[in-house]
């Protein structure tokens, strides 16, 4: 009976030695994660995201997890799971900052800059439509099974007790914001070369007839223009954005 009551306590032990040590992880992670980690999000519902996510982590990693035979490496693990963490948000977070960086350009490029949202930080209401709508697309697209694969997937590259490698870490950083200024610029480029038309067609009217004013005829073509093109490109606009998180997803640390 005393056997059975001490490894009763021993395997308790290790799973709650376990669940601190994921939660530490996936902790930091959904503080940045899209659409879970959004600060309209409320932070109790944060913390009980977080512990949900670590109780389905937990058990995956359990098997090959060994707990560190001083407390010194003990505590450089608990460090560098919050480093990583915040590295892991950070990766996928970049792809929420494409669309908000997208919406901003586009706005610009229409004239709609001065139209603000109420929700979270001052952004163009262009911004926010794309990044809800995106955010949405991404939960309906099963965002939670693939995050949990990430965050499994992340315990075989990057293990428990292990600092990350600062060079390696840096150089997947700056790839992410190559990508992410990229995919930014891809998503806003219907957006920019029609106010490049404009623009033209504008300067051109203004040499033929300098006395019109062109500018207060044009301006209510390029809104009424940026809000056509923005209802007729936004499913395509999504769909690529869309893609890419998948695609990043599918196999994470490529260029780490």
């Amino acid at each position: 009976m005393n056997d059975l009551l001490q490894a009763t306590l021993q395997l308790g032990e290790q799973t709650l030695w376990i669940g601190a040590v994921v939660f530490l992880r996936v902790g930091a992670a959904m503080a940045l994660m899209p659409a879970f980690g959004e600060q309209t999000v409320p932070v109790r519902v944060r913390l009980a995201l977080s512990i949900a996510f670590t109780l389905v982590v937990a058990p995956s990693i359990s098997p090959s997890f060994q707990v560190p035979a001083s407390a010194a490496l003990i505590g450089i693990g608990f460090f560098a799971e919050v480093v990583i963490g915040l590295a892991l948000g950070f990766a996928i977070r970049f792809f929420v900052l494409a669309l908000q960086t997208a919406g901003s350009i586009a706005a610009q490029s229409t004239s709609l800059s001065q139209i603000f949202g109420s929700a979270g930080e001052p952004a163009p209401a262009m911004g926010h439509l794309l990044l809800y709508a995106g955010l949405a697309l991404a939960v309906m697209g099963g965002l939670h099974i693939r995050l949990t694969q990430y965050l499994i997937l992340s315990y075989d590259v990057l293990p428990f007790g292990q600092l990350p490698d600062a060079q390696q870490l840096t150089k997947w950083g700056i790839t992410g914001i190559r990508r992410t200024f990229a995919l930014a610029f891809t998503l806003s480029a219907p957006f920019v070369i029609a106010s490049l038309i404009y623009n033209f067609a504008l300067g051109v009217i203004n040499r033929a007839m300098p006395q019109l004013m062109v500018t207060f005829v044009g301006a209510p073509a390029i809104t009424a223009g940026g809000m056509l093109l923005l209802i007729a490109a936004s499913p395509i606009l999504l769909s690529a954005w869309f893609d890419a998180l998948s695609g990043f997803l599918i196999d994470p640390f490529e260029a780490r």
